[in-house]
């Protein structure tokens, strides 16, 4: 059986990133604000990148890569 190379892809296409388990396609060079953006999470909450936290102020620092995993996580409060 003969197989196909995948295609590189080119600095156009967007990229595959998942926001809480949500795959959202994204232009390359798309921040962690950007991705912020696309989720309904609302302050307070914290962010991760590829389980690693990341700060607040690095938020539109921080590029996202191709299947970059983003997790924003609210606090629970109660008793």
């Amino acid at each position: 059986m003969k197989t196909t190379p995948l295609q590189p892809q080119t600095p156009t296409d967007p990229i595959r990133i998942y926001v809480n388990n949500k795959l959202h396609l994204v232009p390359v060079g798309a921040t962690l604000a950007h991705a912020i953006e696309l989720s309904e999470v609302t302050p307070p909450f914290a962010a991760a990148v590829n389980m690693q936290f990341v700060p607040k102020a690095s938020y539109e620092a921080r590029v996202l890569l191709n299947s970059d995993r983003v997790e924003l996580i609210s606090p629970i409060t109660g008793g």
